[in-house]
């Protein structure tokens, strides 16, 4: 199996493309930034769905961890022959969770990946080519995620750490869990016209979630309190940007993974995060 991977030096694509290597599955990868190859692994600089080279391989299996509704306008305007590939894509369970958002600008996010995900069944129909959908929840694990890695980030500078009195749900999800469930969808034709969410084995208080965070850090830091009535008056005077944040940290952002791990076997792990997972891996 020839695989192209669209976004292989994202979180899922650091955990990804070793696994494809270690099956022995010739890989070419698509980054914005160049990279030197290796062994089973060719680079290729380019981003969708433009500035894609030409001497992509015809290959067998096409995974794209990029914003999904560039991947399907590529999609759409690839040829395939009479060969199409087996395609799975990861969009984001914020379709669903910024759905019924106070803010335009989230509510318009969710349009944009429920749309993508659209194209993207549309632009496979047309070539005949299988498609997984994957919708993950909070991503962690590789230090690329612009959320908790941000948080520990910032409090590893700073020694102070937010813990916002939040009542919602939350349900990380590990990168390599992701990419798991990536070869398992490669490998199950069930899955094909699916869109499956994907959210970590433990749901757990947004509250708690902070805390665990803040535990891995190595030295020691300042717990800085948020009391309920100071996010409810920040959902009011922050910045736009924050207000959507704010107004969910209240809200259940979790995933059913009940097909998930009927259709591929897939369990994710509980959420025990590690003080390396904050930092940007190397390579």
């Amino acid at each position: 199996m020839t695989v192209l991977v669209f976004g292989g030096s994202s979180q899922i694509g650091h955990f990804l493309l070793p696994r494809l290597l270690a099956r022995g599955a010739p890989v070419t990868a698509l980054s914005r930034h160049a990279r030197a190859s290796q062994p089973g692994l060719r680079w290729l600089q380019g981003s969708l769905p433009d500035a894609v080279p030409g001497e992509l391989p015809h290959p067998s299996a096409i995974v794209s961890f990029g914003p999904i509704g560039p991947f399907a306008a590529w999609l759409a305007r690839a040829d395939f022959g009479s060969e199409p590939p087996r395609v799975i894509a990861t969009s984001s369970m914020s379709a669903e969770t910024k759905r019924a958002s106070a803010m335009p600008a989230e509510r318009a996010i969710a349009q944009q990946l429920r749309d993508g995900e659209q194209a993207l069944a549309a632009a496979c129909a047309r070539h005949g080519a299988p498609w997984t959908v994957l919708r993950p929840t909070l991503i962690y694990g590789a230090g690329l995620d612009k959320s908790l890695s941000s948080i520990a980030r910032r409090a590893w500078r700073t020694r102070v750490f937010p813990l916002p009195a939040a009542r919602g749900l939350r349900q990380p999800v590990h990168a390599d869990d992701i990419a798991l469930a990536v070869l398992a969808a490669l490998d199950c034709p069930a899955s094909a016209g699916r869109i499956l969410p994907i959210g970590g084995g433990e749901r757990l208080g947004a509250h708690e979630m902070f805390a665990r965070v803040r535990n891995t850090l190595p030295h020691a830091n300042l717990p800085l309190p948020l009391p309920a009535w100071l996010l409810h008056a920040g959902q009011r005077f922050a910045p736009a940007k924050l207000r959507g944040p704010l107004a969910r940290l209240d809200a259940d952002l979790v995933a059913d993974n009940g097909e998930l791990e009927r259709l591929l076997g897939v369990t994710p792990r509980p959420f025990r995060p590690q003080a390396e997972m904050w930092f940007p891996v190397k390579g």
